[in-house]
Parts: structure tokens; C-alpha cells; sequence
């Protein structure tokens, strides 16, 4: 599966499944962090975007191909480098059975574009953590991964420095975050996702997130400098 180009998966029938959910907090006021753009993938994000998305999940849900292939197209490239921070170059089978999951479950979806994000974040989120159960026993795992299999299912320096680097380095500076900061980083920056969403995908407080975030990033821009960025 391409980032972003490649097709969409097929939409399948409705099963039961329980959509994921979680409390919801006003964020903390502040700025956002900054946008990850990189060579390898266009970032359809922002307002209008969340609107469009939102379009297209609707006439979806409503049995419209066409428009789950544009849902995907704008979900999917954030989405694969969410996974790539967590299961590096397993993220595109893991971002397959994530899709698959998400095309299944499509009719119990309730919610606007950024709402899809959160949703669709969380089954990834889900998905990449049986994988590194799967994969648990494999020799000498990363302190990333193994952080990451203990957790319940459940407009700055670094963000300038971070548009000049390749996406693939990166992720692989932001992996390198405690697994606190490397997720709240990965799921604002590289997803999009405001406070309240990314909260709910983690099962954390907004201002939580956002500190962890702020944090990364702060680590991120010290990291940068002593590169000679």
C-alpha cells in the first residue's frame, strides 16, 4: 500500500465492534506544533481539509467507493507515519490491517473529518501494538518497542529545524523520544491531531498530551543543534 497513492481497500460489511472512545477535555491554550512536511508526502491537514474528509467519510458511510478512496488518500499518509514511529518498515502491513479494520467498521463510525483522524489513529494505534505482541520474542527489539508493548490498549525550533530533514529522519529522531513524548509528538505533528483527539487515542488528558508533546519537541530542538542543524 502506496503513502497516499496507493488504492484504497475494499469496503467490507459491518460486524459488531465497539467504536473506541474517551473522556473529552478542553486543551490548553498555546500554540500548535509545527507541520512535519517532508519530500515523501503531501500534508493535507488543517480546517479545510477536516471538512473535505468529512464529506467524503459521510457519502462513505453511505456505500460511496470513490469517496473512501479520498479518505483515504487524505488519512493515509499521516497515518503511516504514525506507524513508522512506532513498528518502522512494518508500518505498511500493519497500516493494511488497519484499513482493512477501518473500511469494516466504517458504518459505526459518528463524528466530523477530525473525529475520523482520532478513530482512525486509534485502530492503528491498536494494530501496531498486537504486532509488537506478535513480535515480541524476535532478538534485541528496539527500548521504543518494548516501551510501547507496556502500554494499556487503551510553531517552534524543533518543529523548523525538523522541515529540513527527510520525513524517514524524522520519525527516526522522534522514535528516539520517550515513548510518552514520541507518541504525543507523533500523533500531533505527524497525524494532526488537536489536544482533545490525541488525548482520546492515548487515554491521557489533553494538557497531559500537550506537555508531552512540548516536551518532545524541546528535546527534538536540542538534538537538532547538537547535529548542526
Amino acid at each position: 500500500m502506496g503513502e497516499g497513492t496507493g488504492h484504497a481497500p475494499a469496503r467490507a460489511h459491518d460486524p459488531e465492534h465497539d467504536e473506541p472512545s474517551g473522556p473529552e477535555h478542553d486543551e490548553p491554550s498555546g500554540s500548535e506544533p509545527a507541520a512535519l512536511p517532508g519530500p515523501e508526502r503531501e500534508d493535507p491537514s488543517g480546517p479545510e481539509w477536516d471538512v473535505r474528509l468529512a464529506e467524503a467519510v459521510e457519502r462513505a458511510r453511505r456505500g460511496d467507493e470513490g469517496a473512501f478512496a479520498e479518505a483515504y488518500r487524505i488519512v493515509h499518509p499521516g497515518l503511516l507515519g504514525y506507524l513508522r514511529g512506532i513498528v518502522g518498515e512494518d508500518a505498511e502491513d500493519v497500516a493494511s490491517d488497519a484499513w482493512l479494520e477501518i473500511a469494516r467498521d466504517l458504518g459505526r463510525f459518528r463524528g466530523d473529518g477530525a473525529g475520523f483522524r482520532g478513530w482512525t489513529a486509534t485502530i492503528a494505534r491498536h494494530r501496531a501494538l498486537d504486532h509488537l505482541r506478535r513480535v515480541r520474542a524476535r532478538p534485541r527489539p528496539s527500548r521504543f518497542e518494548q516501551d510501547m508493548l507496556e502500554l494499556p490498549a487503551a510553531g517552534d525550533a524543533a518543529g523548523e529545524a525538523l522541515d529540513a530533514l527527510s520525513t524517514e529522519t524524522a520519525l527516526a529522531l522522534i522514535a528516539g523520544l520517550p515513548r510518552d513524548q514520541a507518541e504525543a509528538v507523533l500523533l500531533r505533528v505527524v497525524v494532526g491531531l488537536d489536544g482533545p483527539s490525541a488525548a482520546r487515542v492515548l487515554g491521557k488528558r489533553p494538557g497531559a498530551v500537550r506537555s508531552a508533546a512540548h516536551r518532545g519537541l524541546r528535546r527534538l530542538a536540542k538534538q537538532l543543534k547538537g547535529r548542526g542543524r
